[in-house]
């Protein structure tokens, strides 16, 4: 019998390769079956972690311009064999960049995510994929592409600002200083959010809020994105700015497609093919999934959603643990879940809960019972 255990990490808690260890502990507590472990990700927060786990890759620590300009620390995957890089945006632009410290939507920059980019490509990778999750800048990934030498000049010649702010002032994009091992490279970028660049549906107006801007400020702020967009438009010759997903991370979306080539594609997916899920599940007996709550969200199409789909592809059980279960998680049974359990015991507090030990603990508990019945 083969049991593959794709679960996505319990934030705050276990990350994938700890959550998946310990259900596989639990499992050999009471049985010789074959359990596979893969690491799980949606595109979003630990996917860099996950892949580096499973692909056998190497965390990489570097010094960037974090989105205030100061100096912050950053980490991001290199697969070497693949010529792979595994980047966050949320390390060098992410909202948790910010705890006690007051949002800045107009200069927040993606600065910083282009060193990252920059360094990895001097380290030789030519293969990039990127998640945009958790972002707190607003400037259209301008931030970034200035950093791999892209030139944005204002009417006199000279560099514009930081953040949203400068994007008014694009008289003059010029490409002449771009590194040259630029247009060797390929973005793959984990994108699960269809909203256009500008407009009621696009970064501003949707993202905006979360990242500071005011209600007050949207339209102006909007109509600042659209002059970006003219200036791309007549650079490069071509509009993405309606295309689904251009307004992700505040514009960086409309930043990979329109000067790096990117392509955008769900989270989950980039995941699941890169760690080569469906081959290991194609004989699998059962497979085992979940994150930290299970819920309608879930059902959405989250990462456990992406794994009961291949696995009911080829005609496994699939059985999800979380820390915590809503009473609307019975939507995941329609999306492929056979069954879903929550590890937690009885009644603890969020921080009981949440720590790793209990966690690891509980976890490895839950999966050994409900295996005992199965087995």
């Amino acid at each position: 019998m083969k049991i593959v255990i794709a679960i996505d990490s319990f934030k705050g808690s276990l990350t994938s390769i700890e959550a998946a260890t310990a259900i596989k502990n639990g499992i050999k507590n009471i049985s010789d079956a074959d359990v596979v472990i893969k690491p799980l990700a949606d595109g979003g927060e630990g996917t860099t972690r996950a892949l580096v786990d499973g692909m056998g890759g190497e965390m990489i620590s570097l010094e960037v311009t974090g989105p205030t300009g100061e100096v912050v620390n950053a980490e991001y995957g290199i697969v070497w064999q693949k010529k792979l890089a595994i980047v966050e945006v949320a390390e060098a632009a992410g909202l948790i960049l910010f705890k006690n410290k007051t949002l800045q939507p107009l200069s927040a920059t993606t600065f910083g995510v282009g060193e990252m980019i920059r360094d990895a490509i001097l380290k030789g990778c030519r293969k990039f994929i990127i998640g945009l999750g958790g972002s707190a800048t607003n400037d259209g990934g301008v931030g970034m592409l200035m950093s791999l030498g892209y030139e944005f000049l204002d009417e006199e010649g000279k560099t514009i600002k930081f953040g949203l702010q400068g994007l008014n002032d694009i008289h003059m994009i010029n490409d002449k200083k771009v590194i040259p091992e630029l247009k060797e490279c390929d973005f793959l970028v984990a994108c699960d959010v269809e909203n256009s660049l500008c407009g009621e549906n696009g970064a501003i107006f949707v993202y905006g809020p979360q990242k500071g801007v005011l209600q007050s400020q949207r339209y102006e702020l909007d109509r600042m994105m659209k002059h970006y967009a003219i200036k791309t438009l007549e650079f490069i010759g071509q509009d993405f700015s309606d295309k689904a997903g251009a307004g992700a991370a505040g514009g960086l979306g409309f930043a990979f497609i329109s000067f790096l080539n990117g392509k955008l594609q769900s989270g989950i997916d980039i995941v699941i093919e890169a760690i080569n899920l469906e081959k290991e599940v194609e004989d699998a007996t059962y497979v085992v999934t979940g994150e930290g709550q299970l819920d309608f969200q879930t059902a959405m199409g989250k990462a456990p959603i992406g794994v009961a789909k291949i696995a009911k592809k080829h005609g496994a059980k699939v059985i999800a643990f979380a820390g915590n279960v809503t009473e609307d998680a019975r939507r995941c049974n329609e999306e492929g879940i056979d069954a879903f359990f929550s590890i937690t015991p009885g009644v603890i507090t969020i921080d009981e809960a949440m720590d790793s030990f209990n966690a690891r603990k509980n976890l490895e508990l839950a999966a050994e019972q409900v295996f005992r019945l199965i087995l």
